[in-house]
């Protein structure tokens, strides 16, 4: 019988495969078909960027810990391993517009790439990093670069006509929804996000006299879209169950609409990235107060011994 760890280990890949496809195909439609403006030099620079700081920080790490590397035993084992890294740089390159330089994709790469090694914390007897690579990557390199910045909304529609337009996102919140049931069982995270986003419509409507459909607008458009299915739900950054999934889902929701009263561009991924650090932050809290309690708890019981041999 299968054990639970192993499903666990067989739906994290199923999802990254298939999310790896998708994004790759997404991609080559979107160079093609869509309309993207990028440069084809730019998903190749980010994509080459992120398996080449994947692979040094998998072989630094396996110098440290004296253990042989993840990819190592086979083709299939490098594909899989390469295969968050894959993500990162094409999610990265589709995401960010520096007109024609390469450089600020190169960086935002790194950095998501880096972000894996550098912030982690313990979380059930293991270390997981808790920034959403792509996001933080991409976050750094708007507060940095002014003059950079994402790819205008009619950029993955371009060249699709009204109905293109209406069936692209319909097949995004199809596939989406169906990796996020299926694989990562992430859809609580989609479903507390909107949830909050349609929330924080109203209350903006009502408090501040914002249009109503104006605010609800970004929803309907694509790139949004990937946000909700795709960078959101990240499976290895988000809570494993429903209840917390939901809450971290609105709270990215309520800090976007936080964000968007007080005329900061760009809130989605900014409202990610601090839900993140503040989910970050919680966890190595936890584990410290645990890891002190037990520690305390070994040295009441040293001492009880102690005196019972010294009685």
């Amino acid at each position: 019988m299968e054990s639970k760890n192993t499903k666990s280990v067989s739906n994290r890949l199923g999802g990254l495969r298939r999310f790896a496809i998708a994004i790759t195909v997404f991609n080559i439609l979107g160079h093609t078909v869509f309309g993207f403006e990028q440069a084809w030099i730019v998903p190749f620079v980010a994509v080459g960027t992120a398996y080449l700081f994947e692979i040094i920080f998998e072989l630094l790490e396996c110098y440290g810990r004296e253990r042989t590397p993840r990819f190592a035993g086979g083709w299939r084992n490098k594909i899989d391993f390469l295969l968050s890294a894959h993500i990162t740089g094409l999610a990265v390159s589709m995401l960010l517009y520096a007109n024609a330089r390469l450089m600020p994709v190169v960086f935002a790469t790194i950095v998501a790439i880096s972000s894996k090694v550098l912030f982690r914390v313990s979380v059930q007897d293991t270390s997981r990093h808790f920034l959403n690579p792509s996001n933080f990557g991409i976050t750094v390199a708007l507060l940095l670069f002014p003059w950079v910045g994402i790819v205008p909304p009619y950029h993955f529609t371009e060249n699709l006509g009204t109905w293109g337009s209406w069936i692209l996102p319909v097949a995004i919140v199809f596939s989406g929804s169906f990796l996020n049931i299926k694989f990562t069982r992430r859809i609580c995270v989609a479903l507390g996000w909107v949830t909050a986003f349609l929330a924080q419509a109203v209350f903006r409507h009502y408090a501040f006299g914002h249009a109503f459909t104006g605010a609800l607008m970004p929803l309907t458009g694509v790139s949004l879209v990937l946000f909700t299915f795709y960078m959101v739900t990240d499976p290895a950054t988000t809570p494993c169950m429903p209840r917390g999934q939901f809450m971290f889902g609105a709270s990215v929701g309520a800090v976007y609409g936080l964000l968007v009263a007080a005329h900061i561009v760009f809130g989605f991924f900014f409202a990610l990235t601090l839900v993140s650090l503040g989910r970050g932050i919680t966890l190595y809290v936890q584990s410290y107060l645990k890891d002190k309690k037990v520690d305390q708890g070994i040295a009441a019981h040293a001492a009880t011994v102690l005196a019972r041999e010294m009685a």
